[in-house]
């Protein structure tokens, strides 16, 4: 007997990986734990293979498990955008969404663009801070959704796509030979103020706090003036700087992961919508400069 891939199923099967705890996946979509595994044992039986591993911290996918997800949610996107049109209906009102500024400078283009021509009859309104702050206006339920960067090695944070930070200084300036280390830095409590201390300290290279802003161009200003090295991410360093290397003495610095977060358990369909189109567009994004 031939089977199908049911919606509701891969909905299910969404919540779960997005989430990464069966508790957490049933209260999204309203069933019951023991319901929401009925569901995969049904849709692993359609498949027939394994698509998630229970553990004691969690649920994570399999090999196959992940293969699916990238296609379910383009066809949950699919089937959903079908829906609405066969029944006269279309995304409209204001989505309120927020970004770091060097993600704002490389990805915001690219995304705003895309969505714009899908859903014509939204307005979004822009604002650009560093993730702890993104969290805080998150909290007060100021923005809908936001861009917001993770330890590269988070589990369960449903990272989208992951960005290599690097240092960064005037292309053949002498800053990163001096001294202590004159450094330029963001926000006090974001990863990329905290990453670059502490591998500096972990690696014994002496350095000074020259400059601490969360303003992006602030940074960029101090990096072309000669006088620090700073860091950004790789997809954000400006043609005119040069990404230092180990030659010039300084510790690899880890990746950190790109995700979202919301302003609630259960997003709005208008949040929905625009929280898909960056899960898929996002990780294929190119630096629009």
């Amino acid at each position: 007997m031939s089977q199908s891939l049911e919606i509701d199923l891969l909905r299910s099967f969404v919540a779960i990986a997005e989430t990464g705890v069966l508790g957490q996946a049933a209260a999204r979509i309203g069933r019951t734990q023991s319901a929401l595994s009925m569901q995969m044992q049904r849709l692993e039986a359609v498949v027939e293979q394994p698509l998630l591993h229970r553990t004691g911290r969690g649920v994570t996918l399999t090999a196959a498990g992940e293969r699916l997800l990238v296609r379910a949610r383009e066809l949950l996107r699919k089937h959903d955008e079908t829906l609405a049109e066969l029944r006269g209906e279309q995304l409209s009102g204001v989505l309120r969404f927020s970004c770091p500024d060097d993600y704002a400078v490389v990805f915001l283009p690219y995304l705003l663009r895309g969505f714009a021509s899908l859903h014509p009859r939204v307005q979004l309104e822009v604002m650009c801070a560093p993730t702890p702050r993104l969290r805080e206006l998150l909290t007060r339920h100021a923005i809908d959704l936001a861009l917001v960067s993770v330890p590269g090695d988070a589990s369960g944070a449903g990272i989208i796509r992951h960005e290599a930070l690097v240092w960064v200084a005037q292309r053949g300036g002498a800053a990163a030979s001096l001294d202590p280390l004159p450094l330029a830095l963001g926000a006090p409590d974001a990863l990329d103020h905290q990453l670059p201390r502490r591998a500096l300290e972990a690696a014994g290279r002496a350095y000074r706090l020259a400059y601490a802003s969360s303003s992006l161009s602030g940074l960029i200003g101090m990096a072309r003036s000669g006088q620090a090295v700073i860091v950004l991410t790789r997809t954000a360093v400006p043609d005119d700087l040069e990404i230092l290397s180990s030659s010039h003495g300084l510790p690899d610095l880890p990746n950190v992961g790109v995700t979202l977060a919301f302003d609630r358990d259960e997003p709005t369909a208008l949040t929905s919508a625009f929280a898909a189109h960056v899960r898929k567009f996002l990780p294929a994004a190119r630096p629009s400069r």
